[in-house]
């Protein structure tokens, strides 16, 4: 500005200078631009969305019926619905003020008392949200609840004085499954040998579409039946299973160590989820060893300190991948399917830990031919889950799920793990 503007406005007249202070008003209100807008549809779809959030937070916690659900529903919506009569009669007087311009105006401190008003009920929203958000985050799992008779137990384990690769590991879940809710129980007590950990295989169980899948995790040995890791929500009993509600702090979460006939048996046979198993390929012993102790440490923290599912940052899937990222480093890479649970394989495929050439000098396989040969379910169908003993059982139903998959053996060094993925992938690569 120009020392001649300056003056000029400084020794206007005060009726030029109100003038002025109005039509300062009256410009913002002409010139309103894409960002005005944009603003506005920001702040007013953060007050919906958060106070969705509140409400959901509060329903899953006390329930519908509860007064508490009631109340808080009533004074939320109560003071956004005074906000938004507040703010859109801020607004009409404005446009009434625009087209009236020139003309001395009615009522000149309403807008101000309205801004104030609005000013005030934003204030009280935020004071109510920050409140429920402190109340959500004081929210504390519990270990002792009346949990369903499948993750009534949590794994535990001791590992032998003389020998650190004897692991003895206790509450070993081995179900006899009748149906679907039907099982008798069985908890049992099993020793293995780490240094005879031979491979991993991922099973993905899909239950609600193409996309949503339960991971589980098996760890094979030389001369021993496999032995299976699940991530699951611990239900309480009567609850069930809802996706929305784990984002709300409404289930505990339960690492399961199983019986491959007990934890994939009851979704392949008793359930009728459709079930696939794909073995891993290019890992070293080690890279398997340190995957299993993963499992340990997350069995210790568990049983140490409880802690909450989320449907999104920490469940059956992700968690998996964040072990296994640790363990492998960048061999792999953060990937939007990580938390697209039934595309899992198809990331193991392209990322070559899930052999495109498992046959020496065979076709390539393609995913397609992945699902095909993994399909557990018709190579189990009508399988006597009560036949012999458990151990016979267990032995049986491993091999059968196994049927004409190829078993990749470990890799000798990590140059070779690294050079066999990178050509899993390249011929994986469309």
């Amino acid at each position: 500005m120009s020392l001649r503007a300056f003056f000029s406005r400084l020794l206007s007249p005060l009726a030029n200078s109100n003038r002025l202070e109005h039509g300062a008003a009256y410009e913002r209100q002409q010139k309103r631009t894409w960002r005005y807008y944009l603003t506005q549809f920001l702040i007013v779809t953060t007050l919906l969305l958060s106070a969705i959030w509140l409400l959901m937070a509060i329903w899953y916690q006390f329930g519908m019926r509860s007064p508490i659900t009631w109340l808080t529903t009533l004074v939320i919506i109560g003071i956004l619905a005074a906000l938004a009569k507040a703010a859109y009669a801020t607004k009409r007087h404005w446009s009434k003020r625009l087209k009236n311009r020139g003309n001395q105006p009615s009522n000149n401190s309403a807008v101000p008392h309205k801004r104030v008003t609005v000013k005030w009920l934003i204030g009280l929203y935020g004071a109510v949200w920050f409140i429920g958000l402190g109340w959500f985050f004081s929210i504390e799992a519990k270990q002792q609840r009346d949990w369903m008779a499948e993750v009534s137990q949590q794994v535990s384990y001791e590992r032998d004085a003389s020998n650190p690769n004897i692991i003895t590991l206790k509450n070993v879940r081995n179900f006899d499954w009748h149906t679907d809710t039907d099982a008798t129980e069985r908890w049992d007590t099993r020793t293995i040998d780490m240094s005879k950990l031979s491979g991993v295989d991922v099973t993905n169980s899909y239950w609600m579409g193409p996309l949503i899948a339960h991971t589980l995790v098996s760890f094979r040995f030389e001369d021993d039946r496999p032995l299976a890791f699940s991530f699951e929500i611990r239900k309480e009993a009567g609850e069930s299973f809802s996706a929305l509600a784990g984002f709300f702090r409404r289930y505990e979460l339960s690492l399961i160590a199983s019986e491959e006939r007990d934890i994939i048996y009851t979704r392949s046979n008793a359930r009728g989820e459709q079930v696939y198993l794909f073995p891993i390929s290019n890992l070293q012993q080690h890279e398997v060893r340190s995957l299993f102790e993963s499992y340990l440490t997350a069995a210790d923290d568990l049983n140490a300190k409880p802690t909450w599912y989320n449907t999104l940052i920490s469940n059956c899937t992700n968690i998996i991948f964040y072990m296994a990222r640790i363990v492998s480093g960048e061999r792999l890479p953060w990937d939007y399917r990580i938390w697209v649970s039934g595309w899992l394989p198809n990331y193991l495929y392209d990322v070559g830990m899930l052999d495109a050439k498992p046959n020496s000098g065979a076709q390539n396989w393609s995913m397609d031919t992945w699902y095909e040969r993994t399909h557990i379910n018709p190579k189990v169908r009508g399988f006597d889950n009560l036949a012999g003993s458990s151990v016979v059982n267990s032995r049986e139903f491993s091999k059968q799920i196994r049927q004409n998959i190829p078993i990749p053996p470990l890799a000798d060094s990590k140059a070779a793990a690294e050079a066999k993925a990178q050509f899993a992938a390249h011929a994986a690569a469309p």
